[in-house]
């Protein structure tokens, strides 16, 4: 039996605007404040764990230690079959420190050439971290889909420009916000969240 989460103000750890934006949009019905890990004067922490659910862990511990808030951290990533799940949890570092994810992009599409196996996931492992109490729950999920190129769309972040969904004939990108959050690897991880903490 997951915790339930009862408090007011909750703490997104992490500083990308589009993924506290998605997160905010997904908790809207449940009366929390949510703030942003970019409000506050902390530095990110290094991401040395092997698993998406052991980073999420690390950055809601980081986050909620140094703030005293409750903390929700989210990590997630693309992992493309042909690559050998590459390049996973390493996704945001692939775009470097820049975050440039058309360089990003560029690689997975030059490190693939010619293989037509372009079949990929996105996945999102959310941690739910109370530092009073030190109690965390976690929840992953996942969207199946391929890899098109040349990339496409303008909306979104990351690597969606070039990941169209199972069933679907467009990129992340290219189908709007209330479509990609009923279907995403977060929306998937949310409902987990919901169910477990959350009602």
């Amino acid at each position: 039996m997951a915790k339930k989460f009862n408090q007011t103000k909750l703490l997104i750890a992490s500083g990308n605007s589009g993924k506290v934006a998605e997160i905010r949009g997904l908790l809207g019905d449940y009366n929390v404040e949510v703030v942003s890990a970019k409000e506050f004067d902390i530095a990110e922490p290094e991401e040395t764990e092997n698993s998406f659910i052991g980073n999420a862990e690390l950055k809601a511990k980081y986050y909620g230690d140094a703030t005293g808030l409750p903390a929700l951290a989210d990590d997630s990533g693309l992992c493309v079959d042909a690559l050998g799940g590459a390049p996973g949890i390493y996704s945001a570092r692939w775009a470097g420190v820049e975050k440039n994810f058309a360089k990003a992009m560029q690689r997975i599409e030059d490190e693939l050439g010619d293989n037509d196996n372009k079949k990929a996931k996105f996945v999102c492992a959310l941690s739910l971290y109370w530092p009073e109490e030190g109690v965390i729950e976690s929840f992953e999920g996942k969207v199946d889909g391929a890899l098109r190129f040349p990339a496409a769309g303008c909306g979104g972040f990351g690597y969606d420009p070039i990941f169209v969904p199972d069933g679907y004939d467009r990129t992340f990108s290219e189908i709007e916000p209330a479509a990609k959050q009923r279907i995403s690897h977060r929306a998937d991880a949310f409902r987990k969240l919901i169910d477990g903490c959350f009602t």
